[in-house]
């Protein structure tokens, strides 16, 4: 449909709340319905709206690095399955190399048709989870040295779930147990599969009223407007900025180049990152939607105005990832660090190329732990960077990640481990004119023999000060054994923890500024 007339003001405002408001309504349905602690309690999952070309509309304020990434999922389920999509279907998917992250976070993608019969789909809703466990060589699916993405778990790509309204569990439960390293846990799965089924028909729903009582080409029209409108707000934070270059290195020596040229006549900018390292033989690889998604995260928060993000904050970009390198890795690269540690250097080295905040933390320490019986994965905080005219904070999420941390209570009722201590790690921000935020430490004791995993970054190389100011302090990992015994970790390590052993994460400090 050609759009001609512009949107009004007031009803741009509603549409975009309306909008937000079905992206949460589905994410307290999933929060409400999921089986893991993963979902249920840390909140790691992401829920959003989609038009019918797949470009993502408008998302509950979920997880950054999902965000930013499940429209090419949905646009690979389009691409895919085209005209053999029908009513009543809804797709499973998690393939890195197609618009997924890494293989924990499934992707659950349902079309919404205007009558049983009509064709193509007016809008795609979509719910991206993070499974505590789906294969791998190590419990948790987050393995510190997986080399091959076969390694880090069971890859879906637009797989069918539901088939005309039936659940096709006795598939999935094959799927799930028929791989070289099955998942540990796939009622667990299931139960979370199910609950992600479960939001995206509370958001169908929430569409169906939405047209009844604004039609639907009113509703597709301000979705197009809702985008106009972001891409809009992105030109003119663009507006203010300056060209910018910057070499992030990693702990493994891996390096980020950046440069970000602005186009002042038509305010867009070009984000290039050649001159990056090449695919690497670990698992810091990141997929390029992961890529893309950071891009589309650090321009949004450039933007002052309360505007959803949505593929029209991605219109004034243009993204140069060469193909082959680390942040757009060819099939079989292993990718889950990628996900989680490389995404978050990306954000960082942004930032300094446009000399806007010192770096964060820049990792989310990836913390997993289990057995057969048990699986857990978290995501630690620590200090964000300084800016211009603020302080870092002391103990967040930083960037990327947006998820909770399980309460000790349910921590300890559901797992066999004592949290020990939680606290501030003091000193551990950069100093500045505006001074970084601190970390944390984490001692985590265990109660009975489990494999640990850690998956972390900037223990060797310190979160970057910017205009003099200094860097945060690195992090370190370490076990306590229970005969007093201290072991040093390398930044990922894969550890077998017996009764009384204790883990210990200290997170990195934010580079101060000025």
């Amino acid at each position: 449909m050609k759009i001609t007339s512009k949107p009004d003001p007031v009803r741009l405002e509603i549409f975009k709340n309306l909008y937000q408001f079905i992206a949460e309504q589905m994410g307290i349905v999933l929060q409400n319905t999921a089986a893991s602690v993963n979902i249920k309690e840390r909140l790691d999952f992401s829920c959003a709206i989609f038009d019918t070309s797949g470009l993502l509309v408008a998302n509950a304020p979920h997880i950054p690095v999902h965000l930013g990434s499940m429209s090419e999922s949905v646009r690979s389920l389009i691409q895919d399955k085209g005209d053999s999509i029908k009513p009543g279907n809804v797709y499973l998917s998690n393939n890195p190399y197609n618009g997924g992250t890494h293989l924990p976070d499934v992707t659950v993608t349902t079309p919404v048709f205007s009558s049983p019969i009509s064709h193509p789909p007016i809008f795609y809703l979509a719910s991206r989870g993070h499974q505590a466990d789906i294969g791998g060589i190590t419990p948790g699916s987050m393995p510190p040295h997986s080399t091959t993405v076969e390694e880090e778990g069971i890859l879906f790509d637009n797989f069918l779930l539901v088939e005309e309204g039936n659940f096709q569990e006795t598939l999935v439960r094959e799927k799930l147990l028929n791989h070289q390293y099955p998942a540990r846990n796939p009622n667990q799965n299931i139960a979370d599969f199910k609950a992600q089924i479960a939001a995206n028909e509370r958001g169908v729903q929430e569409l169906h009223k939405m047209v009844a009582q604004y039609g639907l080409e009113t509703v597709q029209a301000y979705m197009q407007f809702v985008q106009d409108n972001a891409e809009l707000a992105v030109r003119k934070a663009i507006d203010v900025l300056k060209d910018g270059l910057f070499c992030y290195e990693m702990d493994n020596g891996a390096k980020i180049q950046v440069k970000v040229i602005i186009n002042k006549e038509n305010r867009s900018a070009k984000i290039d990152f050649t001159d990056t390292s090449n695919q690497l033989n670990s698992n810091f690889n990141t997929p390029k939607a992961v890529t893309q998604a950071a891009v589309l995260y650090v321009f949004r928060t450039l933007v002052n105005d309360n505007i959803p993000l949505n593929a029209g904050c991605l219109k004034p970009l243009e993204i140069i990832i060469p193909q082959g390198c680390m942040l757009n890795p060819a099939y079989p690269a292993a990718v889950v660090a990628g996900n989680v540690e490389t995404s978050q250097a990306i954000v960082d080295a942004l930032y300094g190329a446009l000399g806007i905040m010192a770096a964060s933390q820049g990792t989310m320490n990836n913390f997993t732990f289990g057995n057969e019986k048990y699986q857990y994965y978290e995501t630690i905080c620590g200090g964000s960077g300084a800016g211009a005219d603020f302080d870092g904070t002391d103990a967040v999420q930083t960037h990327m990640t947006n998820s909770r941390l399980t309460d000790p209570e349910v921590l300890e009722t559901r797992y066999p481990v004592l949290l020990e201590n939680f606290s501030l790690r003091p000193n551990s921000g950069g100093k500045g004119k505006h001074s970084g935020g601190n970390g944390v430490i984490r001692r985590i004791k265990f109660l009975e023999p489990m494999t640990a995993n850690i998956l972390s970054g900037h223990r060797n190389t310190p979160p970057f000060g910017l205009n003099g100011g200094e860097p945060g302090l690195i992090g370190h990992n370490s076990i306590q054994r229970q005969n007093g015994k201290q072991e040093d970790l390398d930044p990922t390590a894969t550890v077998e923890m017996e009764a009384g052993d204790i883990f210990i994460i200290e997170t990195p400090g934010g580079g101060g500024f000025g």
